[in-house]
């Protein structure tokens, strides 16, 4: 049986507003390597308080909180910003591609952001590029690529650092239909290749191609579908 990447016992997390507001409430999840998990919900049921919990952008104010096997509960911040960098790529509904860089020079900049190694920057960019079948538009400015060709530069970006989990929010919001059926296509061989994939969407076609869907309703984990 594959490892769990992911493990989150108990979780839960308050915001001390007065009243508190329990946005995460008992939540268990368990998401194996490989597996390409969506989590979907209504606007306000805690799915981007579970994403930023899942990315280590946030603490749980109760609970456990395992990546990779390490218990990130109650890491600093610093400690926290050093499993981001070694163990998650994040992927937007926005591309935040600078547009007067290349292809190439766009995922570069990952791993010169993250302070990695400078030798090899370049062919280490390429060979992400090449894995997301962009290595062919590596000189082309944004500009010039449709809204899933950015997409896939921005999630060659995100594989930079060959992290074990890829968090995607709404990565389809700004896709049309063909682009987002193409994306769903990687998606699924990435997941293949090995790669552990969380998508939290709100649209149920996108789902739906996932191996397995998560609802989370009122902070609760509502529901899973095998």
């Amino acid at each position: 049986m594959a490892r769990d990447v992911v493990e989150l016992q108990a979780v839960g997390r308050t915001y001390g507003s007065d009243p508190p507001v329990e946005a995460l409430r008992g939540v268990d999840l368990a998401i194996h390597g490989g597996e390409w998990v969506a989590i979907v919900g209504p606007s306000g049921s805690g799915k981007s308080t579970l994403l930023n919990i899942l990315g280590c952008l946030d603490h749980p104010t109760v609970g456990t909180y395992r990546i990779d096997g390490l218990d990130v509960s109650r890491l600093s911040d610093a400690e926290l910003t050093a499993v981001r960098a070694r163990s998650i790529g994040f992927v937007f509904q926005s591309f935040h591609l600078l547009g007067y860089r290349t292809a190439l020079e766009n995922v570069m900049l990952a791993e010169l952001y993250a302070g990695g190694l400078r030798n090899g920057r370049r062919e280490r960019a390429l060979a992400a590029l090449e894995r997301v079948g962009m290595a062919d538009r590596r000189e082309f400015l944004p500009t010039k690529l449709s809204g899933g060709e950015q997409q896939r530069v921005a999630i060659a970006r995100a594989l930079l650092g060959s992290p074990s989990l890829l968090l995607c929010d709404e990565p389809t919001g700004n896709l049309d239909s063909a682009n987002t059926a193409s994306l769903m296509s990687l998606f699924d061989a990435l997941a293949r290749q090995g790669l552990t994939l969380v998508v939290v969407t709100h649209d149920e076609e996108v789902a739906a191609t996932a191996g397995r869907v998560v609802r989370i309703v009122d902070g609760r984990i509502d529901q899973e579908g095998e």
